[in-house]
């Protein structure tokens, strides 16, 4: 079990991170039209998926911008914005900030993603909810970087994610 930070106050994570070289584990989604939405929905592209615990915090929703603004200059790229927000949540969220170029998926009907992707905080305030982390896909679904950031009031380290594209 992993654990991470949240002002300071530890709080426990479970479930494995997806580490480089490894295989992305495949998830059924909800996005906002409430269908469910696999990984392999994007096979052939390259995926940044940004777990978040909810756009409704300000460092969720400027790691949104971020990767909305850095997302519209990559080739065959999307942005996955996943957090277990309401995926009605969510997609206001993006029309009102007038961000296109990322594609939000709640994970409120799938309790595994949050196990198969070490991001299931069990312990403190966001207790249910995902710790902020990135993890990196190739087009065949390879990990190319991850990041579980230690402090979920801090923002990810978009260089490093971003640099693993090449």
């Amino acid at each position: 079990m992993a654990q991470v930070t949240l002002g300071g106050n530890p709080v426990e994570v479970s479930g494995n991170l997806p580490q480089p070289g490894e295989t992305a584990p495949d998830f059924t989604l909800t996005n906002p039209d409430m269908e469910g939405k696999s990984l392999g929905d994007w096979q052939g592209q390259r995926r940044i998926l940004n777990i978040i615990p909810s756009v409704d915090t300000g460092v969720c929703a400027a790691s949104t911008r971020t990767f909305n603004e850095k997302a519209s200059s990559l080739d065959n790229t999307v942005v996955l914005v996943i957090s277990a927000d309401l995926p009605f949540a969510a997609a206001r969220f993006c029309g009102a900030e007038g961000l296109k170029d990322v594609t939000t998926l709640s994970c409120f009907r799938n309790d595994g993603f949050r196990q198969d992707y070490g991001v299931d905080l069990t312990s403190g305030p966001f207790r249910g909810l995902c710790a902020r982390a990135v993890v990196v896909l190739d087009e065949n679904g390879k990990v190319l970087h991850s990041q579980l950031v230690s402090e979920i009031g801090e923002e990810p380290d978009y260089e490093a994610a971003l640099k693993a594209l090449g």
